[in-house]
């Protein structure tokens, strides 16, 4: 054990990349399973999620948080004791989260609204735009190809005056992270299947690879324009991405400046393209990396996500986030879990004579919210 005190407690985090809450919170032990996996099957989640890492680790630490016993039917039983908004609060109070920056793309007729959020919760809350549900709404209600492409565009015109503070994608989900440099024309091919689904669907789930690495670059341009970052989803997730179309080497074209030097949020630590990630980060001064989602659904190798990215990317790249959804008790595991992997490591480096303990401290800072705030928020 490395006998060397590093105390990051007092540091605040501005979490970067999360989602906002259900309304409809879990009332059973069964239902709050679910929020312990990325998988969408409930036999597997029933079966054995009970006895993944997470879960064990995840009721351990709210039975603390919650002063009841380590049994998952006693952390729900506690939880459901507090209304939401007394949940939400303590949870950001004694994680000591001062910022939220919510992608409300993700279930957005489920969770609640970026007014709703604010009102609920006493901490910034600033949102994030993910550019597929503009896409889709804008195919339904479009006539054709070229007045999409036109309203595409005036949608992301000016987005930092409209209150965004970043573009998100979620192309790694639909058509993978080798986004081509695609002509307008051969996008346009993509146009009559596509809106003739969903004039018969009344929905569309756009996962045209011309008309969507068109539109892609498109957003990017516009974020460079802005000079809005950009996020992207890499690496693991639900389990309908294809996990070898989601390494960010893949999109190493996109780093260049033909592509406007757009900066990029690579997300979720890529894993397990950890090291690609810090690679990215290291080498590319437009690529910035974060490990949400990866801590804390991977609390087996929390620490070791974190060194690997540590061990190449500068601090000044990399950046605290929790991929947070739902259910308020995720932020607090993922700031509690991150906080500890995040000193471990420091104290490691320490103990090596990488790095002094006023070092550990100020690279802890830019981690946990410094970086954030200069990139999102111009702070």
């Amino acid at each position: 054990m490395i006998d060397i005190m590093l105390d990051l407690a007092d540091i605040p985090i501005l979490d970067h990349h999360a989602h906002s809450l259900y309304i409809r919170q879990p009332q059973t032990p069964e239902d709050y399973l679910e929020f312990f996996s990325e998988a969408s099957s409930r036999q597997l989640v029933q079966q054995h999620v009970p006895s993944s890492l997470f879960l064990q680790w995840g009721v351990r630490a709210l039975a603390e948080f919650f002063s009841c016993r380590a049994d998952l039917a006693s952390v729900v039983q506690a939880r459901n004791a507090l209304t939401l908004a007394d949940l939400a609060q303590r949870c950001v109070k004694e994680a000591n989260i001062h910022t939220w920056l919510i992608d409300y793309g993700f279930l957005p007729s489920a969770l609640y609204a970026h007014e709703q959020l604010k009102a609920m919760v006493s901490v910034r809350i600033e949102p994030i735009l993910r550019i597929e549900p503009l896409i889709e709404r804008l195919i339904l209600e479009s006539a054709g190809f070229d007045e999409l492409l036109t309203r595409f565009r005036h949608e992301l015109h000016d987005l930092r005056a409209q209150g965004w503070v970043s573009f998100k994608s979620i192309v790694a989900y639909r058509t993978g992270l080798a986004i081509e440099l695609t002509s307008e024309r051969d996008a346009a091919t993509d146009w009559p299947a596509l809106k003739a689904q969903a004039t018969r669907d009344g929905k569309v789930r756009i996962a045209s690879k011309h008309l969507l690495d068109f539109l892609v670059v498109e957003a990017v341009k516009a974020a460079h324009a802005q000079a809005l970052p950009f996020q992207f989803h890499t690496g693991f997730g639900d389990p309908d991405l294809d996990i070898y179309k989601v390494n960010p080497a893949l999109m190493r074209p996109l780093f260049d400046e033909a592509f406007g030097g757009c900066t990029f949020v690579l997300l979720h630590a890529s894993y397990p393209y950890g090291r690609t990630l810090a690679y990215l980060a290291a080498m590319y001064p437009n690529v910035y990396a974060d490990f949400g989602l990866a801590i804390p659904w991977i609390p087996g190798e929390a620490r070791q996500i974190v060194r690997e990215l540590l061990a190449l990317a500068p601090a000044s790249k990399v950046m605290y986030s929790s991929d947070a959804s739902r259910i308020p008790e995720l932020f607090w595991l993922a700031a509690k879990l991150g906080r500890r992997a995040l000193a471990d490591v420091l104290r490691e480096f320490i103990a090596d004579g990488f790095i002094s303990d006023h070092q550990a401290r100020e690279m802890a800072e830019m981690i946990l919210w410094k970086n954030a705030a200069r990139l999102y928020l111009h702070v």
